[in-house]
């Protein structure tokens, strides 16, 4: 098996924390909370990565709100620096996971997605008409 190290140091690499600013900032650049964790960029990173490492970080509460796209939904959004912790997560722990999964497993994939399952499904139904 191989090992990747120590797991939780990596997801605590300023470098890790960096991208995963960038990967929570995508195409959300230009709002309030964006904004402001961006006004102190590095400040934020540091004093994340430290409340992560002296295991003093707290998840904060999450912002509730409604969207009627198609139908009433209530959305629960985690704060800005959470979610920047999530992707520094998912950025060391995808790659090991995802040599796991099963070819026709879909859901929050890279290259894979609702799209890619029903190409896949047509396709089986298609050789299954043939038949």
């Amino acid at each position: 098996m191989k090992r990747y190290g120590n797991l939780f140091e990596n997801i605590c690499e300023f470098k890790n924390l960096l991208i995963s600013y960038k990967q929570a900032a995508d195409c959300k650049r230009y709002r309030p909370y964006t904004l402001d964790f961006t006004y102190d960029l590095e400040g934020n990173l540091l004093k994340l990565r430290d409340e992560l490492l002296n295991k003093a970080y707290r998840h904060g509460p999450y912002h509730e709100f409604y969207v009627y796209d198609p139908k009433k939904r209530k959305i629960s959004a985690a704060p800005f620096r959470d979610r920047v912790v999530h992707h520094a997560l998912c950025n060391i722990i995808e790659p090991i996971f995802e040599k796991t999964f099963i070819y026709d497993s879909y859901a929050c994939r890279i290259g894979k997605g609702t799209h890619a399952a029903i190409n896949r499904l047509t396709g089986f139904l298609r050789e299954r008409e043939r038949e």
